[in-house]
């Protein structure tokens, strides 16, 4: 009688360990959808707009554009901060050179490093802008030049 209720008490165990086991296999998130929106430039000559990939978690910010063998010539990222503040950006495990553009909460281009290289490095640098930005754009290096982007101008930002 005593191994019965001990094989029960096994029994609902194992079919409570289960059930729960798949209801969470059910209810947990597929892969990570990447979120996109545009950037649109009106300087002159060039102007035009980027898709870009938003990045607006930590997790996100983190991965940035690493190890990424290519980006076409009309994407981008932008990294979206909860508030304006000093954001440095290294290259670390970066594979293609970039632009990279700090915008601040009224949309205004603050800071441009252009033709930022990968870091094949242990240690890599930091670009750390003089002012604050509550944005940041990465670009295929280049862009900025050729769209003739400047400190000042101002961009149409959905996300």
């Amino acid at each position: 009688m005593i191994l019965q209720i001990l094989l029960f008490i096994l029994a609902v165990t194992a079919l409570i360990y289960l059930s729960f086991y798949f209801a969470k296999s059910l209810l947990a998130p597929t892969a990570d959808k990447v979120q996109v929106g545009s950037v649109c430039f009106n300087s002159p000559p060039a102007g035009g707009c980027f898709q870009v990939e938003i990045a607006s978690t930590e997790k996100e910010r983190s991965q940035g554009l690493m190890n990424r063998e290519n980006l076409d010539r009309d994407k981008g990222m932008l990294f979206i901060f909860d508030k304006e503040g000093i954001y440095p950006f290294w290259m670390k495990n970066t594979l293609i050179p970039l632009d990279i553009i700090w915008i601040n909460s009224e949309n205004k281009v603050v800071f441009i490093s252009q033709n930022v290289q990968p870091c094949k490095r242990l240690v890599c640098p930091s670009i750390i802008p003089p002012t604050l930005a509550k944005y940041v754009l990465e670009l295929n290096a280049g862009i900025s030049e050729d769209i003739n982007l400047k400190v000042g101008d101002i961009l149409e930002i959905k996300t």
